[in-house]
């Protein structure tokens, strides 16, 4: 009896509210694949479909759903790993090298970072693509996605670093290690929550990114999958079924990629914070 007068009711029955309003959106989206175009606008916007159809995923399969769906993993791909890699770098050198100036002014490059909003500089970023004759490429994407995804990064692994016990790295250097091993040895191993947290949300951020790639490309084979929601968008009208099965085939992979590394991006996100 005790233990139930100590339950916080209050709060639990705010975080089911919070829950239905999170999952009735959801719910819509989901429900709404499966009506035809022709029904979407005469039955009640909640119900359930009374004959659920997989038109609408056939209808985004052959609109290029596979193109688009590769061009999204290549580009997140080949921002992450890079970004992520030169992320850890430089976050190791700043917290080993606390006491150097010029490493201290590179610190402050990288947090001055998170102050730019990607569309403060999105004119000067096109202009940059123009003049290396990148325009309507998977590159043009990719490098400006590593910029952006850098700044975050480094703090989140800076802090994560800075936990690590000051003796494990002076042991390593008196068994005469290298910095190069002791970073990658001791520090990589140790590190390894921070890098799947910041790895996990670089690739959701330039999954669903849609300013650069709207910017930067032109060509239908150049979309990624957020901008390929306008293929379902004509003149004099809009296909809000092929929408939302478009939808919830995007989110799929990042369910997945939140499910397999959701306590890594939490434990990391919060990692050096309570200092």
């Amino acid at each position: 009896m005790y233990r139930l007068l100590r339950l916080n009711w209050i709060g639990g029955a705010f975080g089911w509210l919070w829950l239905l309003v999170v999952m009735l959106p959801i719910y819509w989206v989901v429900i709404t694949s499966f009506k035809t175009q022709a029904t979407y606008f005469i039955t009640d916007t909640l119900a359930p479909p009374a004959e659920p159809t997989l038109d609408n995923y056939r209808t985004v399969v052959e609109a290029g759903f596979i193109r688009y769906f590769l061009n999204s993993v290549v580009v997140s791909a080949g921002a992450v790993i890079p970004a992520v890699t030169v992320a850890f770098m430089a976050a190791y050198a700043i917290v080993r090298g606390a006491g150097n100036r010029w490493l201290r002014s590179i610190n402050s490059v990288f947090l001055l970072g998170l102050a730019i909003p990607l569309q403060a500089v999105v004119i000067p970023v096109y202009l940059i693509i123009i003049r290396l004759h990148m325009y309507d490429t998977l590159a043009a994407i990719i490098l400006p996605s590593i910029a952006f995804a850098i700044p975050l990064s480094v703090l989140v692994l800076a802090n994560f670093i800075r936990d690590v016990p000051r003796e494990l790295f002076e042991s390593m250097r008196v068994d005469g290690a290298t910095e190069w091993g002791t970073l990658w040895r001791l520090a990589f191993p140790l590190t390894r929550p921070a890098l799947v947290t910041v790895t996990i949300y670089n690739a959701l951020t330039i999954w669903n990114g849609f300013i650069l790639p709207l910017v930067l490309t032109q060509t239908p084979d150049q979309r990624t999958m957020p901008l390929a929601l306008w293929t379902y968008q004509g003149e004099f009208g809009i296909n809000f079924p092929a929408i939302a099965a478009s939808v919830t085939l995007t989110t799929i992979p990042i369910i997945v990629a939140y499910a397999i590394g959701r306590r890594q991006l939490l434990s990391g996100l919060t990692a050096g914070f309570g200092k």
